[in-house]
């Protein structure tokens, strides 16, 4: 939610350690291509036309590689474990595919590297979900007396707790926003809290508070089903 640098550990190829992506044998260089004179092209003549090619000789590294680097045969790359820093940014959904530009597989011929695209997973929150991009969900629940009196009660954030009042006669399912307390975002104001209360009804009570609730019963009233025609 915050955004994170992190380490994501891969093995894949890399630029050689040993010849650091020449291919040739350490205290040694390449040789340029007699053929294409470094360019790594030759151009190919098809009467009025031409146009260029591969180099046929150095396949278009534009260098022969006598002495080959024997960690890596020549090839200027290895397969090696690395770690590669990423920057997650806030508010990153499940799924999300971030590009870090240049550190995939070197190119070529001594091109340039490609790119990494690191696939997101969000492990889901104990307390916490989401809605939308930068709205977060909580279930607060709250006794009788609070749901019918009303109340003010703590309510977890991604930061520091906030009290959140209770309006009397609240209903089991009923959401409240508290604005500013969602998903921080680079620019502009974060997201939004959306708190559903969950009136939690006892399980288990004593003979003093089923004595209790029994009276309340007869003092409430009894017409709830009327609608219903029963």
């Amino acid at each position: 939610m915050h955004g994170v640098t992190t380490g994501v550990n891969i093995t894949s190829e890399a630029t050689c350690s040993v010849c650091n992506g020449s291919g040739a044998k350490p205290g040694t260089v390449p040789d340029t291509c007699g053929t294409c004179g470094g360019a790594g092209s030759v151009a190919v003549d098809q009467g009025p036309f031409s146009f260029s090619q591969v180099c046929p000789t150095c396949g278009g590294r534009g260098a022969i590689v006598k002495d080959k680097c024997k960690h890596c045969k020549g090839r200027g790359v290895e397969v090696r474990p690395r770690t590669v820093k990423v920057r997650i940014p806030a508010g990153v959904d499940d799924g999300q595919r971030i590009r870090v530009k240049g550190r995939g597989t070197p190119g070529a011929n001594g091109g340039p590297a490609g790119d990494l695209y690191v696939i997101v997973h969000v492990a889901p929150h104990a307390v916490f979900a989401r809605s939308g991009k930068w709205d977060l969900t909580v279930k607060v629940p709250i006794t009788f007396p609070e749901a019918a009196l009303g109340a003010h009660v703590k309510v977890p954030t991604l930061d520091a707790p906030v009290t959140v009042k209770v309006p009397p006669g609240t209903q089991s399912g009923k959401t409240v926003r508290v604005r500013g307390k969602g998903i921080p975002r680079a620019s502009g104001d974060p997201g939004a809290l959306l708190v559903t209360f969950d009136v939690v009804v006892p399980t288990h009570l004593d003979d003093d508070e089923r004595a209790l609730v029994e009276q309340l019963g007869d003092k409430l009233s009894s017409g709830v089903r009327e609608h219903l025609g029963v």
